[in-house]
């Protein structure tokens, strides 16, 4: 096998493992945003309902 072919080989190898990282990358940053939102609304009805509560002696 030539050099060449092995260079090609190593280059779409390459190629592939980024485009499959990318591809994870992409979908943890939208659960990251989703799982921060979520996280965002569940203390702000937790503050919300603990606030109805409390009373000021």
């Amino acid at each position: 096998m030539s050099t060449v072919w092995k260079v090609v080989g190593v280059l779409l190898v390459v190629w592939l493992a980024l485009s499959v990282l990318g591809a994870v990358v992409k979908g943890l940053f939208w659960l990251a945003i989703v799982g921060g939102v979520l996280f965002v609304v569940t203390a702000a009805v937790g503050a919300l309902k603990s606030g109805n509560k409390k009373q000021l002696p």
